[in-house]
Parts: C-alpha cells; structure tokens; sequence
C-alpha cells in the first residue's frame, strides 16, 4: 500500500510538474521577456491635493508607459497603459471622471516620438470593458485631432471590439492585434462586463486583467461567467511565462485581507499593483467554493463582491461611500498622514 502511494505521489509529482515546466526559463535571465521596472509606490490622491498632477505617468520601459489617474480627480484613480510598436499604439482605456487625459497623453506620445527619432505614430484606443471610470475620456481623445498622432477609437462594444481583434466565437476565440513587431492576444472575460478583456503582451509577458483581477474588490455580475472567464485566463496562460497580471485599480491595504473603503481618494498605504499567476488560481478556487451561489468572500490580495446588473451600491456601500468621500474631500487640500 505504502509503495502505491509513492507511486501515485510521485505521477501527480510529474503531472503537475509537466503542466506548469512550459512556463517557467531554463535560466534565471529573463529570457527574452522584455524587462521593466514598477514603481515601489504609486501616487494615489494626495496627501496635498494642490501640489497633485492629474495623472502619474511611470515608464515601465521605453515602449510602455502606465498612467494612473490621481484621486484628486476622481475616487477611482484607475491604471491606463500605453504600449508602443513598431507601426502604431495602443492605448488600454480612456480614465475615468474629470480625467483631462488628453494633454498628458499627447505629452507622453510626444515625448516617446522625439525620442524614437519618430514623427508620427497612429494610436489605437480599446477598452478593458465599459463602464463609466474607463471610458470617461473617451469624447476627449476622440475629439484629438493631431497629425503626429492620428487616432483609431474602437468603442467599448462586444461587436466593435470582435470585429478589431478578429474574434468570430465570442467569448470562447482568443483575438490578436499586432503593433508592429509587437504582438498582443485578446481574452474575452464576461463576468465583470459583458464586454470585458483581458490583453495579454508577448513581449513584456504582461497579462492585463482590467476589473477582473487585481488587488481590491472584484465586482462580478455574472457569477457564471466569471468563473468561465478566470478559467479561460488560467487556460490561455497555461505554459506562458507571466510577469505580471496588472489590473485597473488598487483597493487593498498592504495589510493582508484588509482593503480601503468604497469612495477612498488617498491611500499612503496600498497594495503593490501587480498580482501573479498564483492569483487566478486563487481567484478559481474560491468562485468553485461558491458553488455557483453569488456571495461575498474576502481573500489575502482581492476579495469577490457579486453585485446587481444596475451596478448600483447596495444602502450600507453607500453609507460607506459618502461617509468616506465627505472626510476626504473635507481634508483634500492636506490629508491626515497616517
């Protein structure tokens, strides 16, 4: 019995050591993932609001540059990300509410031009999905009108964005744009969004999540969905080095399990941005706890909050949240520093 159970240990050893080997470099080089560098803090609203730019923008290399909206502007202070190829652009979401993206996006592509000896450049816009704190911006950039930077707008639509990543089996077909040289993979999500998607870059090994993984609250309206959605992203990374899994928004503290309350501007003590693979396999396993009933379950680095299709707060968030914004927009000008 003792020696069928080494037996038995020792093939799921191999099994699961065959199913991730895909995934990992022969050498601790970095292969030839496209390194960059995250920042060890972001700005978020504050604490000064006066001295706060409307977007932070970090250079994660030369070709990709991650914007975050301040908290001064808007509560929700969401990740953009500009990726750079050889023919064209993307650009991953417009900002959300009171955002003024446009003046600082021309300054980054401007910037990147001069640099790359480039005078012009054509920007592609998709969205991670359509809700209102990612397509705020959308009017504004739409409305630039600039020859270095002529703009392609795919709108947050389950049909235009099929029809730009050349998905035919919504959602179970996994697109592709090419950049130039740069080639990026589309993986419908639904769960969060109807149409929401995950961008996977093979240069820099970057999976981009949007709201459907990232360290905060994960709002799921379709719990089925999500579940069919976290499981594609697990398939599809199956083998692939993965970097990075970076979302939209940062809602955790760095204290495990504990996260910053709805409406929150200012957060000195967040949590790092990037998550791992490790996450989406959590991610799974607690949706299967719920066998299939929506509930609320809170994790170390993300916790699951199943809403309505209204996407409305129930009454006590909302109690939260005014309760919250009303502190913080009372102390906006100079926050409390601990």
């Amino acid at each position: 019995m003792k020696a069928i159970s080494i037996l038995l240990f020792t093939a799921l050893t191999v099994v699961c050591f065959m199913q991730f080997a895909g995934a990992q470099l022969p050498q601790p080089d970095g292969g030839n993932i496209r390194a960059g560098v995250l920042p060890r803090q972001w700005m978020t609203g504050g604490p000064k609001c006066m001295e706060s730019p409307e977007w932070q923008v970090h250079e994660y290399n030369r070709d990709l540059y991650i914007l975050r909206q301040s908290g001064c502007t808007d509560y929700e202070k969401p990740f953009l990300y500009l990726l750079f190829g050889d023919d064209r652009a993307l650009l991953l979401d417009t900002g959300s509410r009171n955002g003024n993206l446009v003046p600082t996006l021309e300054r980054v592509v401007k910037n990147w031009l001069q640099r790359n000896n480039r005078e012009s450049i054509p920007l592609v816009v998709v969205h991670s999905h359509s809700h209102s704190d990612h397509v705020a911006g959308d009017a504004a950039v739409q409305a630039l009108h600039d020859a270095a930077v002529p703009i392609a707008f795919v709108p947050a639509e389950v049909e235009a964005t099929k029809r730009f990543c050349k998905i035919s089996n919504w959602p179970d077909e996994i697109g592709q744009v090419d950049l130039g040289n740069r080639r990026i993979d589309v993986i419908p999500i639904p769960g969060h969004d109807t149409v929401s998607i995950a961008l996977y870059d093979r240069q820099t090994a970057i999976l981009f999540a949007g709201d459907s993984l990232y360290p905060g609250r994960l709002y799921v309206h379709d719990l089925a969905d999500f579940q069919k959605s976290t499981e594609r992203m697990i398939h599809f990374t199956a083998g692939k080095v993965v970097a990075h899994i970076l979302g939209n928004h940062i809602e955790e503290t760095r204290t495990p399990y504990l996260d910053y309350p709805v409406g929150t501007m200012y957060q000195p003590n967040e949590h790092e941005l990037s998550l791992s693979r490790g996450a989406l396999l959590e991610l799974e396993e607690a949706l299967l706890s719920l066998h299939g009933k929506p509930a609320r379950l809170s994790l170390r680095d993300f916790s699951i909050w199943p809403v309505g299709p209204s996407y409305d707060m129930s009454n006590s968030t909302q109690a939260v949240f005014d309760k919250t914004q009303k502190e913080q927009h009372d102390h906006m000008w100079d926050q409390p520093q601990n």
